[in-house]
């Protein structure tokens, strides 16, 4: 690899409000839009994480005794800055992760909305008091866990975290994050922008790493919950070990998700936005659509969304995948697929970008006559690929949707509202569209897919959060001795 002439600084850790030096292990990162190499993280120990551990625990109960009303004025703060620096925050995005500038901008855009949420938290929690018999009153309160982590991944390095370290801090919890190694830069300038808001010391704290951090946050002993997103292989080991550990557990992991194309769908939307959804953030996102079930004769609108994917460059209006690796895995699974039978019409194997001639770049590819029992149709590929398998008619392809081990979402392109809420009412995903390619719910509603898609209870995001960063107190108080008593009393 080469070292890029714009280098940003050595990621570090930040713990109790300072960034700490890194006098052991640590790896190179290396911007996928060119091969070169941009910093270098980390590589922490238990005994780093420790330190963050003890730091968190020391900030929890000042910062937990806090009112939230004065809680949220630190992140009406940090939104601001957020929106002060979007051009930077977004640039850095991109050139760490290898999404183009405008899915860089959007991806903060999303980080901006989820602290907007936050700050709504107030009014959110207010809690519950009822006199439940006479002179006696009951209270139900939400009280913060403690020290808390979330694990991010590489795809959305700005957006996950926020997915998580809003509403975490705002309801009184003190956290760790540990980055996804390939994409570090970020979460350093989030815990800049944190500090320069006003966040106390040891509220929140960032520990780089590999596997050994995750499996020592999952086993530490002063962590009291854990969130993780990434593949569904890695997510199952996560939550298994965490909640072995009697830690509460959320992981997120991949997704397989099909979009059912019916003949009478509108041709030009259709084909715009199953373009976008397979093609958007190079297809590394776990809502993208990677399986269209065309149901009888769609070729017309599969001639219109050819057209559409042709029109995706990568270096101009389409982002790099990340790593070199991956990018030999996804034109893996479209060679593979090809000797099995089926048909490549647009190939996006072997791009070169002019003058990143180092980046991994695939352009936006389409296969139809793919098979569900190909690897293609069954297996995340997290590549600008659209696998097309036929049905003949909506109860095979509901079948084809079920089929999948996977449940983050569905969509279904129809004009046609009956046949729209038989695939509400059917299809076995957690998030559904109905001619929208990539149905993520905009807060106050919560993202989070079924099936292996998702490990424990509650939504990462929106309302759902609220259940898996607090617990719940419940106060019975009476004063009056005079009140007439009875059994409730």
């Amino acid at each position: 690899m080469e070292t890029a002439t714009l280098k940003y600084p050595e990621v570090k850790n930040y713990v109790s409000g300072k960034f700490i030096p890194n006098g052991k292990k640590s790896m190179e990162v290396i911007s996928p839009l060119t091969g070169k190499v941009i910093s270098t993280v980390p590589l922490s120990s238990a005994q780093d994480l420790d330190e963050a551990v003890k730091a968190a625990k020391a900030a929890f109960p000042a910062w937990s005794a806090m009112p939230i009303k004065e809680r949220v004025q630190i992140f009406y703060r940090y939104k601001t800055l957020m929106e002060k620096h979007l051009t930077e925050l977004s640039n850095l995005v991109s050139v760490e992760n290898g999404k183009t500038f405008d899915e860089a901008k959007a991806e903060v855009e999303k980080s901006i909305e989820l602290t907007e949420f936050a700050c709504s938290m107030p009014q959110l929690i207010s809690g519950e008091i009822l006199e439940v018999s006479r002179g006696v009153e009951c209270r139900v309160e939400h009280k913060p866990l403690g020290v808390v982590a979330s694990i991010a991944p590489f795809n959305f390095p700005h957006m996950v975290p926020h997915w998580t370290v809003p509403n975490a801090l705002v309801l009184g919890n003190c956290m760790i994050l540990k980055p996804s190694e390939q994409v570090p830069i970020s979460s350093n300038r989030i815990a800049e922008m944190l500090k320069e808001a006003g966040l106390p010391d040891g509220v929140f704290n960032v520990v780089n790493g590999d596997r050994e951090i995750v499996e020592a946050i999952c086993d530490h002993p002063g962590i009291e919950a854990v969130s993780f997103v990434g593949s569904t292989k890695v997510a199952k080991i996560v939550y298994i070990r965490a909640t072995s550990n009697l830690k509460r557990a959320l992981a997120l992991g991949g997704a397989k998700n099909h979009l059912i194309v019916l003949p009478d769908a509108h041709p030009d939307m259709t084909a715009s936005n199953v373009t976008a959804s397979m093609s958007g953030c190079a297809g590394q996102r776990c809502m993208a659509a990677s399986a269209m079930v065309a149901v009888a004769n769609v070729d017309p609108i599969i001639a219109k969304i050819c057209e559409e994917a042709k029109k995706v460059i990568p270096g101009t209006n389409l982002g790099s995948v990340i790593t070199k690796e991956a990018k030999e895995r996804i034109e893996r699974y479209i060679t593979e697929a090809e000797k099995a039978g089926a048909k490549v019409l647009v190939d996006g194997r072997n791009w070169k970008v002019e003058g990143h001639e180092g980046g991994f770049y695939v352009g936006a590819t389409v296969i139809d006559h793919v098979t569900p029992d190909m690897a293609i149709a069954k297996e995340e590929v997290f590549g600008p690929v659209l696998a097309i398998i036929r049905a003949k008619n909506l109860d095979e392809a509901i079948a084809i949707e079920n089929s999948s081990n996977y449940g983050n979402a569905a969509s279904v392109f129809t004009q046609s509202g009956s046949v729209a809420r038989q695939v509400m009412d059917r299809a076995s995903a957690g998030m559904i569209g109905v001619n929208i390619g990539v149905p993520v719910p905009r807060e106050p509603f919560s993202f989070g897919g079924w099936n292996e898609s998702k490990f424990g209870v509650c939504d990462i995001t929106g309302k759902s959060s609220i259940e898996f960063w607090t617990q719940l107190k419940k106060t019975s108080v009476k004063w009056n001795a005079e009140a007439k008593t009875n059994w409730m009393s």
